[in-house]
């Protein structure tokens, strides 16, 4: 038998271990050239693999919802087409490298593995293999694991009968199945609420990802969080028209371009602020560019599109790409290139935004700014009591590089463009 491994490849930016989401093929399988094989999850995005060769399927290098580390074996091919009658998945035998992943895997799930019988394997890649033929993306195949969605049961709209994201839409905002839903769910939480046991699952995907960034964030950077009212009154006077003045723009002015105008006019006295630090080399490095990091919610946990050299944008193609780069987030069309670069991180927490917020920073960068929800409140304006629009800017910093002092500073100076803003829009 002559055998081709497959290994995982080197997927780019400094990334060095991805999750195998699913495997399209199954021990045994004859594979094609260029066939998909398996959706990995990298920092950035779902990637599909594709086989590099024509074979047939020895050896899975994991089990789908496993860690590999780059250059493991992704997969052993027999190239002569005579697979070995005893090979085995490394579900049973973890590869040498793959070790270290492996062993953080929850042992139930190992004892799981175990306890599968021969019978229940053959359905279980029987079950892998029809998924295959299933044309559709990963993304739409991770939403529908996601949502419990069997996929054999949706009719796509697209070439083929392509699965689309707008067939999973119908069928997850489908009235009549929420109600039914929520109706099922409301009888069993009466009758069997005190029975109900625990639920345990692990972290994988995307939301693992977010994870493990958020606590190395939280664990390396000593935070310090900055909160200050902002009395957007007249920006908001402005915003409504300007919006009115030029109507024939396709993307509507929100908050976000003016606070991103009004950091690109300060972050000059403050460089330290759009900035990335390197925990190894303990080195700073500031940018005279500004990437704009926009942290969005999607349904698959947060991304963060970066915006790339805003001070070359005015505020309306800043709200053209703001708004691009959502629609392309929660619609699982954003490329990981657009997902990476971020000299500095903006977030809006919209009519959630509460009073005041304590980002953590998107590390290795050394500053993020959170809008909180705008309120009417009463006010003291010329010793007299007035209701006006007030925002609270919530800032975090990296207390290694940014002083209380500097931090501050930079954000009394976006409240007082935001509080005059004729000074972000003339020169």
């Amino acid at each position: 038998m002559s055998t081709f491994s497959f290994k995982l490849p080197d997927l780019g930016e400094g990334i060095v271990e991805s999750e195998i989401v699913a495997w399209h093929i199954a021990v045994g399988d004859e594979v094609s050239q260029d066939q998909h094989i398996a959706d990995v999850q990298t920092d950035k995005a779902v990637i599909e693999a594709t086989s590099p060769i024509s074979g047939t399927v020895v050896k899975l290098g994991c089990q789908a919802g496993e860690v590999l580390a780059v250059g493991s074996e992704l997969v052993l091919f027999d190239t002569q087409g005579t697979a070995s009658a005893t090979a085995t998945s490394t579900a049973d035998t973890p590869a040498a490298s793959a070790k270290p992943q492996a062993a953080a895997t929850p042992q139930p799930a190992a004892a799981d593995k175990q306890a599968v019988s021969p019978s229940a394997t053959t359905e279980s890649s029987a079950s892998q293999q029809n998924d295959s033929a299933i044309l559709t993306s990963p993304s739409v195949r991770l939403r529908a694991r996601q949502h419990n969605i069997d996929l054999h049961s949706i009719s796509g709209s697209g070439p083929k009968g392509r699965i689309n994201h707008s067939d999973l839409d119908r069928l997850i905002h489908e009235p009549k199945a929420n109600s039914a839903t929520a109706a099922s769910t409301k009888t069993t939480a009466s009758n069997a609420l005190p029975n109900t046991p625990k639920k345990s699952y692990p972290l994988t995907g995307t939301r693992r990802i977010i994870a493990k960034k958020l606590q190395q964030a939280a664990q390396q950077i000593p935070h310090y969080s900055y909160v200050e009212e902002v009395d957007v009154s007249q920006l908001e006077q402005l915003r409504q028209q300007l919006n009115q003045q030029h109507s024939h723009h396709k993307s509507k002015l929100t908050l976000l371009p003016f606070i991103i105008q009004a950091l690109l006019k300060s972050l000059p006295q403050f460089p330290h602020c759009n900035a990335h630090f390197n925990n190894d080399s303990n080195e700073v490095t500031e940018y005279q560019a500004v990437h704009m990091g926009i942290a969005t919610m999607t349904d698959q946990g947060l991304m963060v599109p970066v915006i790339e050299d805003c001070q070359s944008l005015d505020m309306w193609e800043c709200a053209a790409r703001i708004e691009q780069l959502a629609d392309a987030a929660r619609n699982h069309q954003i490329k990981p290139s657009q997902l990476s670069g971020s000299t500095i991180t903006l977030s809006s927490l919209g009519k959630l935004g509460g009073i005041a917020a304590t980002p953590i920073i998107n590390a290795p960068e050394t500053c993020i700014i959170a809008i909180n929800k705008i309120q009417r409140r009463p006010v003291v304006v010329d010793e007299a009591i007035a209701i006006r629009s007030i925002m609270n800017l919530s800032a975090s910093f990296d207390h290694r590089i940014v002083d209380g002092y500097d931090g501050a500073s930079l954000v009394q100076a976006i409240k007082k463009l935001l509080e005059q803003p004729e000074m972000l829009i003339n020169p």
